[in-house]
């Protein structure tokens, strides 16, 4: 990552992977210590091109809305993800988009493998572009604003009941 020394970019990363194995084990309790007060995450219908509150889309949740969702999840009575559904995720081509005094704006592809345990036992393949938001807070790395753009977005997709 440009504009990073090799120490920052190997906190990125780390934290980058960290919060995508979290979710991948549906440690939503775990997932939601990452995220600030005012976390925004976002999955666009389609490209990212527009305002999240224009037009519909996927997921668009705020802080409130985020913490509703992993209740929900940890309740283990949310049926489209009961059980968990087993997934695990690579990430390539990470790259600094932006950085500011106390933030750094990240992108990098991902392909998700989600077994779907619930009912057909099938073996779902996601794909896209997520952009990260970091920032520095006196506990660390925190996300402020996960965006992420599915390749297929505008074609219907099953439940989205877990954490992209």
């Amino acid at each position: 990552m440009i504009g990073v020394s090799a120490e920052e970019r190997a906190e990125i990363e780390a934290f980058i992977y960290r919060e995508a194995r979290l979710a991948d084990e549906s440690d939503y309790a775990g997932w939601e210590a990452l995220v600030t007060d005012d976390m925004h995450y976002w999955v666009p219908f389609g490209p990212a091109t527009y305002e999240p509150g224009t037009r519909m889309s996927y997921i668009n949740d705020n802080r409130t809305r985020l913490a509703t969702r992993i209740r929900q999840l940890l309740t283990g009575h949310r049926h489209a993800q009961t059980p968990p559904s087993p997934m695990r995720r690579m990430i390539a081509n990470l790259e600094l988009l932006e950085r500011t005094e106390s933030e750094y704006q990240v992108a990098g592809n991902f392909t998700l493998y989600e077994l779907s345990a619930q009912a057909t036992r099938e073996l779902r393949l996601w794909t896209g572009r997520t952009t990260w938001r970091l920032r520095r807070t006196p506990e660390g790395l925190r996300l402020c604003r996960k965006v992420v753009e599915l390749v297929n977005a505008a074609e219907p997709q099953p439940t989205l009941a877990f954490i992209l």
